[in-house]
């Protein structure tokens, strides 16, 4: 079923019911729409784009923050039959400007955050964009730009009957850019649809489950979660602000039942209780059921912390990729708390294989690269058959990423291949390295990256986060890396901050340029151990 039925039928059947709550703390502001509501804008926005020439197979911008009108904006563009084409509120206006012009889109939709960018490129995309739709108050308005609000006052809420099959092209969503320039990913009706069982199948949400939405909805993470809710009905909270006081009292004030944390928010959560900030026997906490986490490794010493305040809670763990759909092609379950470290298991309807680089499994435990096969394998990378050739083999995606599966099954994610650091011809795997110096604790987040190196190629460095109100020497580091192997040590330590995209992956590129050109003064601590 397409998502844009599922949607009419969730009007049809609990028209009056809630859908979604929006929750802003610092404005102290807090908005919801009914189903009804939700599939009423959707068909306003469908039919003025509509008005407006779009049709079928043409490609729809979609630069919004989160918010209320999101999802509406995205399931109107949707039922046009157009492409959905949500972009990273963090590109510059030059990365906006290079996919639209991609895209080749006709109608550009964006919210006040981004006046200024859009203002900025908006000469150099008129080529393709005719129509500039904004989504903010109206005071704010630029003048070049129509207003959302009236396009959902004018038009007619009537679903447009446009014919859609489920394996017609659907949405392009541009990869977060962390190992280089952000790639199109194309996306079916298939695909999303098959997302939503995905996430309804590991984590079994009824109509009378709340999510509390905090990531950004253009990322297929944080919308592929609420698709498991949205598939039977049930509401989402959608959070602006990670706050852990904002965290915990939507919560406890929405009654929410299931909450998807990046590592960083999760973090400060265990921060802010075990420093008393937070004293949970204030807010209503029983009804929360699962805590589940994503878009990125997942220290096991993080998880441990959280079972000892919540004992309580189901955990998951949810492996993913842009080119997967979002997450679930592999996960840990609910019932398998006892492998909290591995990334599970294949999801529901996938298969998986861990390969070596001639694309012949390798032996248990040994790493190879994680490929994965099933209706969430994205189409293609848009317009570039090169990247899509090298990506996908006799339908197998090849994720990039490192993994081994152990003797019970369970596939234990090892590292990035572009994040490999080989120091004196020996592999070393940041994320196992970042997962130990996790435990330590005084340390708040840690990248583990390589820098270069005359004498051995490349050396690891670990740049730390300490806790608030403790101090960390290198000394004390170097003593608690002694339970590594030797050639596992970080022969670098620093301390600073550590930079995460707003789904939580560490930027480790930023971080490579911010220290990479430090070659010579490393090359007097490269024989400290």
């Amino acid at each position: 079923m397409l998502i844009t039925e599922i949607l009419a039928r969730n009007a049809r059947m609990y028209g009056p019911e809630t859908a979604l709550i929006e929750r802003e703390p610092e404005k102290s502001r807090r908005v919801e729409i009914t189903w009804q509501t939700f599939d009423d804008h959707t068909n306003a926005i469908a039919q003025a784009l509509i008005a407006r020439g779009i049709k079928k197979g043409d490609r729809v911008i979609h630069l919004m923050m989160n918010g209320i009108q999101w999802l509406p904006a995205y399931f109107g563009i949707l039922r046009t039959g157009a492409w959905a084409v949500p972009l990273n509120f963090r590109f510059v206006a030059k990365t906006i400007a290079n996919c639209t012009r991609t895209a080749e889109a006709k109608v550009f939709i964006f919210g006040e955050e981004f006046i200024e960018r859009v203002s900025k490129i908006r000469a150099e995309i008129e080529d393709h964009v005719k129509t500039f739709v904004f989504s903010g108050p109206e005071e704010q308005r630029p003048e070049w730009a129509e207003s959302m609000d009236a396009w959902i006052s004018e038009h007619r809420p009537a679903d447009p009957q446009i014919p859609i099959n489920i394996n017609d092209d659907a949405a392009l969503y541009f990869t977060s850019g962390t190992t280089g320039s952000p790639k199109a990913t194309l996306l079916t009706h298939r695909n999303l649809e098959h997302a939503c069982y995905v996430e309804n199948r590991h984590h079994n949400q009824i109509h009378t489950d709340n999510f509390l939405c905090i990531p950004p909805l253009y990322h297929t993470g944080a919308k592929m979660h609420w698709f498991g809710n949205f598939v039977v009905g049930a509401k989402a909270v959608i959070l602006k602000g990670i706050e852990p006081r904002w965290i915990i009292e939507a919560v406890s004030e929405e009654k929410v039942t299931i909450v998807w944390l990046l590592v960083p928010w999760a973090m400060d959560l265990l921060l802010a209780i075990q420093s008393g900030e937070l004293r949970l026997k204030n807010y209503q906490l029983e009804q929360w059921r699962l805590m589940h986490i994503g878009a990125q490794p997942v220290p096991s010493s993080l998880i441990k912390q959280w079972k000892k305040i919540f004992p309580n809670h189901q955990y998951d763990t949810n492996y993913g990729l842009t080119e997967s759909t979002g997450p679930g092609c592999v996960h840990l379950g609910m019932e398998n708390m006892h492998k909290v470290g591995a990334i599970g298991v294949p999801g529901f309807d996938w298969e998986f294989q861990i390969v070596d680089d001639q694309m012949m499994p390798v032996p248990q435990d040994n790493p190879g690269e994680l490929i994965i096969k099933g209706p969430g394998v994205m189409k293609e990378y848009y317009k570039n058959p090169e990247a899509s050739a090298a990506t996908i083999v006799d339908g197998w995606l090849l994720t990039g990423d490192v993994a081994k599966q152990d003797k019970e099954g369970f596939i234990w994610l090892v590292d990035r291949k572009k994040d490999v650091v080989i120091t004196g011809g020996e592999n070393i795997y940041p994320v196992e390295i970042e997962d130990f110096l996790m435990g330590h604790p005084k340390i708040q987040d840690v990248a583990v990256i390589g820098l270069p190196s005359m004498r051995l190629g490349e050396i690891a460095a670990a740049i730390i986060k300490v806790k608030p109100g403790n101090e960390l020497t290198k000394t004390e580091v170097e003593n608690f890396c002694g339970a590594l192997a030797r050639y596992k040590r970080p022969r670098k330590i620093l301390f600073g901050d550590v930079p995460r995209n707003p789904t939580g992956k560490i930027e480790k590129p930023k971080l490579r340029k911010q220290y990479g050109g430090q070659e010579e003064s490393f090359r007097k601590d490269e024989g400290i151990r």
